[in-house]
């Protein structure tokens, strides 16, 4: 991946990192508002060039912690202070020091970091969970040193991800100040709503762009549990609605999976224009070798 792409800080899953050069190159030149109705980790509204940028998600963690970053990002001491609480739970951060014994990286060759943060994540993750007020900042580290870097909460409401094999590492690093550099000087606004509120909220005018990237009908992920055909419908027909305005979107969307189709995306994408993209699709319940097919849908040229 050429350094002229931007990583989300979140390292969200699915996000478009190694798909957003060739996704892009689709967009309109010159876009006024840029308008995500699943911002996710925000990838791409990060390397997508725009005057203004409105962006939501349903998941109000997501949202909160982009509140966090885009606060605390530009704060002088930020670093700092994340790293306070790094070292207060003794977890691995290679970006300042490496403080992993040897013995342990010899034992587990490939999972020392796992091991090594096992003791201080689940303190942490203890402590977050007696919390009444929740600390979006310890709950960003929980995400960065949590298995896959997922946000996931049982049904008392206490996160439950385990420990992933990972680190606060120079790519955190640089992803939190590409982050703020981006988002400095930007007119970003962030909204927590049903996808359909969110668009039917905004007042679309000349050069405004909408990219979509909802949950995927026929796959597995944590987050495609949220979708239903009612939902991939309801959101189909808000988008002939905006082409009947002339509103310009390009929605992502996987075709086909292991054997299984959407039919009733691919039924309606044949009224538009149709780019077939390399495929970034990652399920945390079947790493098998599977057939996918992903696609990009744009009702311009």
């Amino acid at each position: 991946m050429t350094l002229d792409i931007i990583r989300s800080p979140m390292f969200y899953v699915g996000d478009k990192y190694r798909l957003i050069k060739e996704i892009k190159e689709y967009f309109p030149k010159d876009i006024e508002t840029f308008v995500e109705p699943f911002v996710g980790g925000g990838t791409v509204f990060l390397n997508t060039k725009a005057k203004n940028y409105i962006l939501n998600d349903i998941d109000t963690n997501v949202y909160k912690l982009h509140l966090f970053l885009q606060k605390n990002s530009i704060r002088d001491g930020f670093i700092e202070e994340l790293l306070s609480y790094i070292k207060k739970y003794n977890l691995s951060r290679s970006f300042l020091e490496d403080i992993v014994p040897q013995e342990l990286k010899q034992k587990h060759k490939k999972t020392y970091y796992a091991h090594f943060n096992k003791e201080g994540y689940a303190k942490l993750k203890n402590d977050f969970n007696k919390l009444k007020k929740k600390s979006d900042l310890l709950l960003y580290l929980l995400l960065i040193y949590g298995f896959n870097r997922m946000i996931r909460f049982n049904s008392k409401g206490d996160f439950n991800v385990p420990v992933g094999n990972v680190d606060f590492n120079k790519n955190v690093l640089l992803a939190l100040k590409n982050y703020s550099d981006f988002s400095k000087d930007k007119n970003i606004e962030f909204h927590n709503l049903d996808f359909k509120i969110f668009v039917q909220k905004h007042t679309f005018k000349d050069k405004d762009f909408i990219y979509l990237d909802p949950p995927y009908l026929i796959t597995f992920s944590e987050y495609n549990k949220i979708w239903s055909e009612e939902k991939e419908m309801e959101l189909l027909e808000l988008l002939d609605d905006l082409d009947k305005k002339n509103i310009k979107f390009a929605i992502s969307n996987i075709t086909h999976y292991k054997g299984r189709v959407n039919t009733i995306f691919v039924e309606w994408m044949s009224k538009y224009f149709v780019k077939k993209v390399k495929s970034n699709y990652i399920s945390y319940h079947d790493n098998s070798i599977k057939k996918i097919e992903e696609v990009l849908v744009m009702n311009y040229e």
